[in-house]
């Protein structure tokens, strides 16, 4: 058996960074709890979630919080309301980490991506620009982004097939993702939850988030080409370029020679687990119930077909299960770190600082101008993103409390749900607290301060755009109401 490492591995330099960017949000939350005031709100039932009752804040006493608890918050919150969702994306990593190692190992992945490489031949901008939209439409319409994860390394793998790095890969796929997800038309997630509890017609709006969108997906494609025609020019000016010369030649852009029949086979069996997952993440919003069980699975879809696909092959079996193993393995770490981005809001909850900090966030919009409170919503959802990166929790928290405030300030209802969509998503891939980004860069084998060094750019241009557009919507009065 070969000596390389079959899928990708979370070096020590990026884990330890991580860890130790985790480990002051950690220290940072905990201090919260010992220097601002404890209290709750009243929360009532709602169709089946817990809202806010507006107005009933009060301040309650400090909970008995030790400090040396902060320490073994990610321990404790397996125990906590997220536990479930942590264990699943801890598994979903675990399948990806192990199907991507099969496919890796056995010279599917090649295959597959030099007949694309191919089809396409010098048309390769078109592919970048076509695939970006793509994602960028499946965040934007669907709201999807923690689904997509296992197509990223695909996407850096034809990438690197087009003479690209790993970070154009990153960008026309999970970038772009989330990049539609901010941008949302008619995302369940974030537009469709704050629409409903907003009592607006579902989905309203959306000519005027078409617009935004579309000039959204203009500076993510010129941003990746610009980028990529850099790389063209010289590979060492890839930010990237020394760490990925060992992840470059891992993926060629020939074909299979020898075994053809069974090898088309295992091509074949991998080309439909991806339609299927395709077809999962489509009709995810649209079918009653899918969208809760759309991340697991995905992920035992990729799982199925990445280890199906290396049965397949032509390999021996015992090797497909070592790949198999050592891709999971190679993804392990990425477990601790996620337990510990879910720590940060489970201290602050703990703490019974959370509601102080949404009734601070409140009593700042009583008052405001109608663009200055459009703005301070937009600013309260990139905050709360450090501690919960779910949209539709985020609306469930935030929606109760903001939506009275915004009409007592004259801010139509479709502002307040526009600046917060605007706010809850370009943030995801820029916080070390957000799961998706761990795992991203887990797979991409990249350094934090390497992501935000390339995607800086990038936000600084979108960053304008969107404070035009909540102007614009203030200005226009965006409604129905």
């Amino acid at each position: 058996m070969s000596d390389k490492h079959a899928g990708t591995t979370i070096s020590a330099r990026a884990f330890s960074q991580s860890v130790f960017i985790l480990l002051a949000l950690m220290l940072a939350a905990g201090i919260l709890t010992r220097v601002l005031p404890a209290g709750s709100f009243s929360r009532v039932e709602e169709a089946g979630r817990q809202v806010i009752v507006p107005g009933s804040y009060q301040p309650t006493p400090r909970p008995d919080y030790a400090p040396w608890r902060w320490l073994t918050a990610p321990l404790e919150v397996l125990g906590g309301p997220d536990a479930l969702v942590l264990i699943t994306i801890a598994v979903f990593i675990l399948l990806v980490g192990g199907g991507f190692a099969v496919l890796d190992d056995s010279g599917i992945l090649q295959a597959a991506l030099g007949r694309i490489v191919r089809a396409f031949g010098a048309r390769k901008y078109v592919l970048l620009w076509v695939l970006t939209f793509f994602f960028m439409a499946m965040g934007a319409f669907f709201g999807l982004f923690e689904e997509v994860v296992p197509l990223v390394p695909l996407m850096v793998a034809l990438s690197y097939s087009l003479g690209w790095d790993l970070l154009v890969g990153l960008g026309m796929s999970i970038l772009a993702t989330n990049m539609g997800f901010s941008a949302a038309i008619s995302n369940p997630f974030s537009i469709g939850v704050a629409q409903k509890l907003a009592g607006l017609p579902l989905f309203s709006g959306a000519l005027f988030r078409l617009p935004f969108f579309l000039i959204v997906y203009v500076l993510v494609a010129v941003f990746l080409t610009r980028y990529a025609r850099r790389i063209e020019r010289g590979p060492q000016r890839s930010l990237v370029f020394g760490e990925d010369q060992e992840h470059r030649g891992r993926f060629g852009t020939s074909d299979f020679a020898g075994g053809a029949p069974v090898r088309r086979r295992a091509v074949l069996w991998f080309g439909m687990g991806v339609g299927v997952i395709v077809l999962v993440l489509v009709l995810g919003p649209i079918v009653p119930g899918l969208s809760d069980y759309s991340l697991p699975l995905v992920g035992v879809l990729f799982f199925a077909a990445g280890l199906g696909a290396g049965l397949l092959s032509g390999r021996e079996p015992r090797r497909v299960w070592a790949a198999l193993g050592q891709g999971m393995l190679g993804l392990a770490p990425g477990i601790p770190l996620i337990l510990m981005a879910g720590s940060v809001k489970f201290i602050i909850t703990q703490g019974g600082v959370m509601d102080t900090i949404l009734n601070a966030a409140a009593q700042a919009l009583q008052g405001a101008t109608p663009l200055s409170a459009a703005l301070l919503v937009y600013a309260l959802a990139l905050v709360i993103e450090i501690f919960i990166g779910s949209a539709g929790a985020k609306a469930v928290l935030l929606m109760p409390l903001l939506l009275p405030l915004a009409d007592l300030v004259g801010v139509t209802r479709q502002v307040a749900v526009t600046a917060y969509c605007f706010g809850d998503g370009f943030s995801n891939l820029a916080y070390p607290t957000n799961p998706v980004l761990l795992i991203v860069l887990g797979l991409a084998n990249l350094r934090y301060s390497r992501w935000m060094r390339w995607t800086a750019p990038l936000w600084a241009v979108v960053l304008p755009v969107t404070l035009v557009f909540l102007w614009l919507a203030v200005v226009l009065k965006l409604g129905p109401f």
